[in-house]
This record gives structure tokens, sequence and C-alpha cells, in this order.
């Protein structure tokens, strides 16, 4: 972190009700060669078509010339691209892709930001923060439920989050921690941006914020902070008489409470808080669920991340909570590698085996947890099998038997998927939890 950002953050720590003033005056060339360096040069480049290797052939030349743009007030903020991805269920997901300038900007503020609010997130919220991460609140939630005394699992998605943010509602919580109108106007800038659509349309949004957009998951944590996590520190656990715990991650969240009373209070209650601030629950993917260890079965299961949690009794006859791939992420998986292999068999082999060897460890990178070996397993022997297939399809006679293609790929040193144990720090929610462990 820079001098000006540490002593941010310093401040946020050591006095929780100051209101900050002259934010926008630390965007200098300073803090926006921070952002630069923080910054994902590989993604899309935005409307004007600039990329990284562009930008970066005069690097300090830009940045300064944006820092003075920024000093003066001469700062506009660039149309937004709009492309959509494919998701798992067929749908497509919108993301906006900024222009570079913009991008270090927001990279920039988005420093300032999380310096600030840092101290305040609960620490059950684990989404795009430093030091957090999915694997964290899945291990998380799978260890508070094995030893801790819950018996009900609310599991739950926004609809819609990061298109229905309510840009006044968001303002009003920034206001909170943020005296600097200037600051606030250029975060308003960003959230009014005009988007640009494939067709060559354009929209002006009346609420939300570019899901790809930089600093778009530091105002999700902000808006989530107000709207779900302080109310259910603050208000629904001092109603409560048993024990309850929240682990959130962006928009997506899992509430557990020992008693179904209390679970089936919450489960009323969440859609009517979510209304006030302009949301909605995903009814498809919200529901409240038995998860006890006194009924240890497979069919009473909740997702969460892509994992799917679930209690069964491990050799010894005990009941464990484990964690495999999702059914939905599974099947998607096996499609996405075969169509990937079958589509791209006509490349050279040593861009062909390396590209998938990406791909695959990206996937191992995630869900190759203690537990999940079987899933795992499965999902690498279906990439072998289709790769022995497609490749032997390559020309009319049969290019390679086992044992060459195991020879091949040892040459390209494509890895395998071997499960790994996750060493993480544990946040135990309850207070059975931290007497058993000694926390």
């Amino acid at each position: 972190m820079t001098t000006e950002l540490s002593a941010i953050a310093f401040k946020a720590q050591t006095h929780p009700k100051h209101r900050f003033q002259n934010l926008y005056g630390q965007l200098t060339a300073n803090t926006l060669l921070h952002g630069w360096l923080h910054l994902n040069k590989t993604s899309a480049p935005g409307i004007d078509g600039v990329t990284a290797p562009d930008y970066e052939e005069r690097l300090m030349g830009n940045l300064s010339a944006l820092a003075e743009q920024l000093e003066r007030k001469r700062y506009r903020v660039s149309d937004v691209r709009r492309v959509y991805i494919p998701k798992a269920n067929g749908k497509q997901r919108p993301l906006g892709l900024p222009t570079l300038a913009d991008k270090i900007v927001q990279q920039s503020v988005s420093a300032i930001l999380q310096g600030i609010w840092e101290p305040d997130f609960m620490r059950f919220s684990y989404g795009y923060r430093p030091n957090k991460s999915a694997h964290q609140a899945v291990h998380s939630l799978q260890m508070n439920l094995q030893y801790g005394s819950y018996g009900y699992v609310v599991e739950a998605d926004i609809k819609g989050f990061f298109d229905n943010m309510n840009h006044d509602w968001l303002l009003k919580m920034l206001a909170q921690k943020i005296d600097d109108g200037a600051l606030l106007s250029l975060i308003n800038q960003w959230l009014k941006a005009r988007v640009v659509e494939p067709t060559g349309c354009y929209c002006k949004p009346r609420s939300g914020t570019p899901q790809g957009g930089v600093i778009s998951p530091v105002l999700a944590n902000i808006y989530l902070h107000y709207v779900l996590d302080l109310w259910f520190e603050k208000v629904i656990k001092p109603q409560l008489q048993g024990h309850a715990m929240l682990i959130r991650y962006a928009d997506d969240f899992v509430v557990a409470f020992q008693y179904k009373d209390e679970a089936e209070r919450f489960y009323q209650a969440l859609a009517a808080r979510l209304s006030q601030f302009d949301l909605e629950v995903a009814a498809e993917k919200t529901a409240l669920k038995r998860f006890s260890r006194f009924h240890p079965t497979q069919s009473s299961y909740f997702e969460f991340l892509g994992f799917r949690l679930f209690w069964e009794q491990d050799f010894g006859g005990e009941a464990r909570v484990r964690r495999e791939t999702s059914r939905k992420t599974h099947r998607a998986a096996l499609v996405s590698f075969y169509t990937w292999i079958k589509e791209n068999r006509h490349q050279r082999l040593d861009r062909f085996i390396p590209e998938l060897n990406r791909k695959v460890q990206g996937f191992r990178n995630y869900f190759a947890l203690s537990g999940n070996s079987r899933s795992v397993g499965r999902v690498f022997d279906h990439v072998l099998l289709s790769l022995y297939k497609w490749l032997n399809r390559r020309s009319q006679r049969k290019s390679y038997t086992w044992l060459g293609m195991k020879r091949m790929l040892n040459h390209f040193g494509f890895q395998s998927m071997r499960v790994r144990k996750l060493r993480v720090v544990v946040d135990w929610h309850c207070e059975r939890a931290c007497v058993l462990h000694g926390q």
C-alpha cells in the first residue's frame, strides 16, 4: 500500500466514526500507478479498444495526463462496453467492460474504499476481500456445521443483485464515511455511465453497477454490509434464543439456525428486508432446509459456491458434513471440457495440450479439495476419455494408444487433478465450536 492508503486505513481502524474528506485529492499519479500495478492486464479492452500493452508504451505519460485531468476536474467517465458470457444454466451473464483509463481510476478509488470499510466489514463476509477466499467461506461453513449446534439452514441468493442496487441508497451508504462531494460525484458518474450493447444500442442504467467493473465488488460489499450483515448482527441475532451464523460471499449467502421457528422467522423477514432496498431473493435458489447430524442423508443438502454440502456417515458410523462439486456444476464441467476438446482438436499439440492443461488446473485449483476426490476424479477421467476419442479422429487412422497418449501428455507436462488439503483459518461462529477447538 502507498503511504496515503496506509494512513487512510489506519485512520479508519482507529476512528470508526470518522468521515473522510479530501479523498478525491488522493488520486495522484502515484496512486494511479498503484492502481495500474494491481490491475488485471489480460482483461478485454473497453469501448476505445486500448489494451494494456498499448497503454504501457507511454505508461508514465498516460498516468500523468490522467492525474492532471482528475486534478483539473476535467476527467469524464467513458461509455461501458457490454458483453455476454454463457452460464451453466444456458442463460447469459452480462458483463461491463470500462476503458483502461476508467479501470485505473476505479482501481485507485476501490483501494481507498477498501481501506475505509475493511475494519467495519463482518468476519463472515468473504467475497472480494484481502486474505479471504471462496475456499475459506466453504471450509468455515463446513466446520461450523460439523461442530456447531445447528439444525436448519436458509440458503439464499439475491436475484440480479449487480443490476438492481439502488443508486440513491448506495450513495447514502457511502456518505456514512465519506464527506467528499467530488469523490461521491465521481462514483455516481460510474454508476450512471452509458452502456453500449453488442447491437450498438445505448442505455443509461437507473440502478445497479456493471458486473465486471473494477469498482463493482467493493461497492457490492458496502451495499450488502448495510442491507444484510449489520441487520443480521444487530437486529436478528439479539432476538434469538439459539445459535445462528451467516456466511456470505458477495450476493450468495447461507444462514444456519439452531431452532426451526427462528429459522422460519428469518426466512419470512428476509424478503421484506431486501425489498426495502429494491432487492429480491431468487426464489429458485432460496429455501429453508433441515440440516442435522441426526438425519445424515444425501437427500438433505444445500449448495454454496459450486459445492454441495450434506451429512453422511463415515466408516466409523459418525456423521460428517461432506462437500462435493454440485451436480449442476459437475455436469457443466463435463460438457465444457468435451466441447472444447472436440472444437480445438485440430490445433497443434504444442498449443492444444498446454491450453487444455491450464483449463484442467483451473478446475482443480477450485474443486480439488479434501473430500471431493470422487467428483474431481470423474471429471479428469472424462477429460482423458474425450481427449483419447477426439485425438484419434484427427486423421483416418488411429493416432494414439493409451500408452502413447500418456507419453505425449507427460512430454507436455500435463498434470492430473490431485486433491490437495486446504489450509485456512476458520472463523468459528458458535460457542460450542470454540470450546471444542480451544479457540
